[in-house]
């Protein structure tokens, strides 16, 4: 497609880094969002060459900014690290976008879902994820033969391509997901409320040292 459109035409087409949506329609489905896309900027944190986003337009088709999807989040390998306004696939050789995740809030309609998902299955990922806060239904798809192919049991499951464990909890806003190094994924507060939480251990052994006649320095 890219080698019929001319220089002229490259330079008319407006690819817009917003598509007017929100990025979420409540503070639960934002939580989710935040977190599974800092969960997994933290365990890819040290590889340069992924990339990952959250609520960026992918438009899939040079001269065709009508083709674009927004995911809730995703992962790229093979692409660096660095700010970007959208992800143009011609831009970034072609690679599509390996995993994404929706994270399902009220306002989703069952024809928006299915769109997303014929556009995934259609442009090549690999793995897709569904969460809904307000149910805990979770939901996984994987490549099998060419198609997204549904996974029978996200219990304790494992990526094969991001190496994350999901185990879905027992109601509503209680799925636990595990990097490769079994750290799970924390929001921003929890970390905060756990380095609070060790600070006050740490003073509480200086304490205890300095009673028993122990030096601390």
């Amino acid at each position: 497609m890219s080698s019929t459109i001319s220089q002229t035409q490259r330079k008319q087409i407006l690819y817009p880094d917003s598509d007017g949506q929100p990025m979420a329609e409540n503070t639960l489905q934002f939580k989710w969002i935040v977190l599974v896309k800092e969960g997994l900027e933290a365990v890819f944190r040290d590889d340069p060459n992924v990339f990952v986003a959250g609520d960026l337009l992918w438009y899939a088709q040079e001269g065709d900014p009508t083709v674009r999807v927004a995911p809730d989040a995703m992962v790229v390998f093979g692409r660096p690290k660095g700010h970007r306004g959208s992800y143009k696939q011609w831009e970034e050789g072609g690679i599509t976008p390996q995993a994404v995740f929706e994270i399902l809030s009220p306002g989703n309609r069952f024809g928006e879902m299915l769109r997303k998902f014929r556009f995934y299955n259609d442009r090549g990922v690999e793995e897709y994820y569904i969460y809904d806060p307000d149910t805990g239904e979770l939901e996984g798809w994987r490549r099998e033969e060419g198609e997204l192919r549904e996974i029978d049991d996200m219990n304790g499951y494992v990526s094969p391509l991001l190496g994350i464990r999901f185990e879905p909890g027992e109601g509503p806003d209680d799925l636990k997901i595990y990097g490769p190094d079994g750290s799970r994924f924390r929001t921003h507060q929890e970390l905060l409320d756990e380095e609070q939480a060790q600070r006050q251990r740490a003073e509480r052994l200086a304490a205890r040292l300095r009673e028993l006649g122990e030096s601390v320095d």
